[in-house]
């Protein structure tokens, strides 16, 4: 072996096999070979953040691999050229210290960061260990539709890239197999345009739509659960499409045995095919998500102050980009460069903007409306069938329930109805949900849903 630099080579091939690609790329590419004394391996980082997570992931690792490589026992040095190690944020310097900084709104943010945004495509999709199982399923449904996996049922929490994977499969065979007809539509929405077409009559072209798609891909398919006709539109739409040999691709927040509010005859062909979950990504590939969005914002971002965001922002990936946007748009707006202070006060506002918002009356009628199939206008009226009294007491429970508004206020929202009506009405609702699994579970998926939403 020629020079150290070789053995280096040899050490790092070793360790590529033995961790994950963004692991590898964030821990062992920024190493660089100094010297050999000794039976003393020198490595130099460039930063004192690098060495401190290197030594305590990835030590034993490089020990290892450098045994294997030379055939003895070596000692690693890692050298930090900053020549001081980072100070962690301490509670003083994070927020006592916090200096007043402007609030920005959503517009001014999104201004700054544009042309920071990427093209979803598997390229520009981060795998780690959360999510590497379900981008190979994508990955092979786009290199060959209908032959691998169909259906394909991704899920996971919001955030963690499900609607990526959906885009880049889009993208994949629209560029492969020019000519395919792909068809990408939210659950939501399915219900929404059935609603429309049954009103218009115009059914025949809804069918025509959907059920001539070479490849289907629905999102959030758990909205459609406890909506009759549009499960049994849904269904008809998969046998149709499934017999045919085209490929189905849904999403989900749950797995289907948990969408309770589905039914068993649609639960059975989700699971026909391949189940693959989404979870939240780990600390280095959340590091790559920071590191990769500041790239594209073309914004320096040192690494204390990455790792403090990576520490915070654990469950979703919108919320990492988010923080970024925001760093950026301090920098520009503000003249702020990205610190510690800086990061705490962008995650202080994205966890803000994230909290629930409060949910309108009407949105809730709405959801309330489209499962047990009356119109809004039903539920607001003074009509007693037994379909609309039931939905009717449903949507003012959970008016109650996500919006906590006083009865009296909820009796006016349902065409000035008295205190004791609603609390009638609530009563009646927990009475059936305590007697009833079903019923229960249909209006858990209902506040579900319309929180997720």
């Amino acid at each position: 072996m020629e020079s150290f630099k070789d053995a280096w080579n040899l050490v790092s091939e070793y360790c590529k096999g033995q961790i994950t690609k963004v692991a590898y790329e964030l821990w062992i590419t920024c190493i660089e070979p100094v010297s050999f004394e000794d039976g003393v391996a020198n490595l130099r980082v460039s930063s004192s953040f690098q060495k401190d997570i290197i030594e305590k992931k990835y030590l034993s690792i490089l020990a290892r691999a450098f045994e294997e490589t030379l055939g003895f026992e070596v000692k690693i040095n890692i050298i930090a050229d900053e020549g001081h190690k980072t100070a962690a944020p301490s509670q003083s310097t994070t927020e006592t210290q916090e200096p007043t900084l402007p609030s920005f709104t959503s517009e001014q943010v999104e201004q700054t960061s544009r042309g920071g945004d990427y093209e979803y495509t598997f390229n520009t999709f981060i795998v780690g260990p959360s999510n590497k199982f379900a981008h190979a399923a994508c990955l092979a449904v786009a290199s060959n539709p209908s032959g691998t996996y169909n259906p394909l049922f991704i899920h996971g929490g919001s955030g963690l890239g499900k609607t990526h994977l959906l885009y880049a499969i889009t993208n994949e065979i629209s560029h492969s197999r020019p000519g395919t007809n792909i068809i990408y539509v939210k659950g939501e929405e399915f219900t929404n345009e059935l609603i429309e077409a049954i009103a218009a009559k115009s059914t025949q072209e809804f069918h025509a739509k959907y059920r001539k798609a070479d490849v289907l891909l629905v999102d959030d398919i758990q909205f459609i659960g406890g909506k009759e006709s549009t499960q049994e539109e849904f269904f008809h739409t998969f046998n149709t499409l499934y017999h045919a040999g085209k490929q189905i691709v849904l999403t989900s927040d749950r797995p289907p045995k948990e969408i309770k509010t589905l039914e068993d005859r649609l639960r059975t062909r989700f699971e026909w095919g391949l189940l693959a979950d989404i979870q939240p990504p780990d600390f280095e590939t959340r590091i790559a998500i920071i590191r990769r969005k500041a790239q594209l914002l073309d914004i320096n971002i040192p690494d204390d102050v990455a790792e403090y965001i990576a520490n915070r922002l654990k469950t979703n990936i919108r919320q990492l980009e988010g923080a970024v946007k925001k760093l950026k748009a301090f920098k520009l707006l503000a003249g702020t460069p990205p610190s510690i202070s800086i990061a705490q006060n962008a995650i202080r506002d994205i966890l803000n903007d994230n909290q629930p918002v409060p949910v309108t009356v009407e949105r809730i009628i709405n959801e309330v409306a489209r499962t047990y199939n009356v119109s809004p206008t039903d539920i607001r009226s003074n009509k007693r069938a037994a379909q609309i009294s039931s939905a009717r007491q449903v949507a003012a429970y959970v008016v109650r329930e996500i919006t906590q508004m006083s009865m009296a206020a909820i009796g006016e929202e349902f065409g000035g109805r008295d205190h004791s009506t609603i609390v009638y009405a609530i009563q009646q609702v927990e009475k059936n949900m305590t007697q009833d699994s079903h019923y229960k579970e249909t209006i858990e998926d209902i506040i579900k849903n319309i929180r997720d939403s």
